[in-house]
Order: C-alpha cells, then sequence, then structure tokens
C-alpha cells in the first residue's frame, strides 16, 4: 500500500477550476485533457508540516501533482546524514522519480501544511495509451527534473560554497514566485538553514557564514522567514543561474 493510505482522500477542486491553472507558467490544456486528468483524478489530500508522503523502502501506489504547500525529497545513509534532492512546490508532479513498480528510493516530507491531488500509480500506462500528448507531457517533466538535478550536481562538484547558494537561492524564488508564492518581492522561504545546508552539502556552520557573506555583500535579506534579492541580476550571475531560460512547462 502507498503512504498516501494513511490521510483521508476527498474530493475538492475539480480540475477545470485548479487555482494553479491561472499561472502563466502553465500550458494551457484542451477540454477533452482537462476531462482526462479529471477522470485519472482518484481525489485529493492534505497534511501538516511534517508529515511522510514518501518513505525510502516503501511501495507507492500513488503519484501526485502538489496543489499547495512546500515539501522536499531527499535520502539518507546509514548513520542519518541527509541529503535534501530538491524541494518541492505547488505544480509538481511528484513520485515518478523512482522506478514504476518497485520500491522507492527516496523519502519526501512535508515542510509546511500541504494538499495534493492524487492518480494511481497502475493506471499511468491507460493513461499514456489515452493520450500520447499528455504522455508527452509526463515525460517532459521528467527530462525537465534530470536537467535541473544536472545543474544541482554540478553545484555539488564543482561550484564553491558561495556559488552553489547564490544558484540554489535564486532556484528557488524563481520557482516559487512562477507560482504565486512572491508577494512585493518577496517570498516565505519555511525551510531552516539545516534544510539549505543539506540541500547544498555543507555544514550548517558554513552555511550560515555564506549566508551572512551574501547579506553583507546586498545580494539577499531573509529575516522572518521572508526571503528577498535586492539584486537578482547580480546574485543569478554569481551562482551562473541564467534568469532568461524560463519557459512554460506542463500541469497534470
Amino acid at each position: 500500500m502507498g503512504l498516501v493510505a494513511q490521510f483521508a482522500v476527498d474530493y475538492k477542486v475539480p480540475c477545470d477550476r485548479c487555482p494553479l491553472r491561472d499561472c502563466a507558467v502553465f500550458q494551457p490544456l484542451s477540454d477533452g485533457e482537462v476531462d482526462l486528468l479529471s477522470e485519472f483524478k482518484i481525489g485529493e489530500f492534505s497534511v501538516e508540516g511534517g508529515a511522510t508522503l514518501f518513505s525510502e523502502g516503501v511501495q507507492s501506489d500513488q503519484l501526485f501533482t502538489v496543489l499547495s504547500g512546500w515539501s522536499f525529497r531527499y535520502k539518507t545513509l546509514s548513520d542519518g546524514r541527509r541529503q535534501i534532492i530538491n524541494f518541492i512546490l505547488p505544480g509538481d508532479f511528484i513520485g515518478l522519480q523512482s522506478t514504476l513498480d518497485d520500491e522507492m528510493d527516496h523519502s519526501v516530507e512535508s515542510l509546511t501544511a500541504a494538499s495534493f491531488c492524487t492518480f494511481p500509480r497502475k493506471k499511468l500506462t491507460e493513461f499514456f495509451a489515452r493520450s500520447p500528448r499528455l504522455a508527452f507531457d509526463v515525460t517532459w517533466l521528467a527530462a525537465r527534473e534530470e536537467r535541473v538535478l544536472d545543474e544541482h550536481l554540478l553545484s555539488l562538484g564543482r561550484r564553491t560554497a558561495r556559488e552553489r547558494a547564490a544558484y540554489y537561492l535564486t532556484h528557488l524564488y524563481i520557482r516559487a514566485s512562477e507560482v504565486g508564492l512572491s508577494v512585493e518581492g518577496r517570498v516565505r522561504f519555511p525551510f531552516t538553514q539545516q534544510h539549505l545546508a543539506d540541500a547544498l552539502g555543507l555544514s550548517l556552520v558554513h552555511t550560515n557564514k555564506i549566508l551572512r557573506r551574501l547579506t553583507a555583500d546586498g545580494l539577499i535579506e531573509w529575516e522572518h522567514g521572508l526571503f528577498r534579492s535586492p539584486n537578482l541580476g547580480a546574485l543569478a550571475e554569481l551562482g551562473g543561474f541564467d534568469l532568461e531560460d524560463r519557459r512554460e512547462r506542463p500541469l497534470l
């Protein structure tokens, strides 16, 4: 059984009235495609912060689209050391990052209260057969995930700690802004410096030192959970993040 079985499943947001479809970053769908997604979807569920959606080594029967809230995907070593692979935001399609019919090789935990649309994994083949265009969208999302992970691997392997932090903060700020989480240029980052350190592959002390330096240089402001960059162009340039490489993406 997938872990979603622990949570009450309901159906509150029809696909044709999904609020995420108002975000310009998501590609429009035809009425027929929306109808197919509605048929494929089996419900929604909500969790509080700190809930486990997937556990490493456990098989899951479901795939999810994030409706609201933040989560993160991670792996751990036998001694408890954790590597955060990525942060998960509204509009992300999750559960596909593992072998389709095998145990999960990572875990997913919610950072905040969050809600999800849920889809049955066993019907994915039928879904592909009925809509090659939406099947392409799933493939596109998987390819995009690989591209993002390539950049994070480059950061871990070759970027300096300062460049690494600059890239990742720019990446998260842009992603959050694209899905309507920016208010007057500020985004509420719900994660701690320890979460960021676990994503950057740095110690907490080193991460804190880098953040203080970026703040002193006038590149970031991060107070009471609210993040902004007074000079986003300079922050992106430091991290090697291409601000022009922004495109529409599918929403399932």
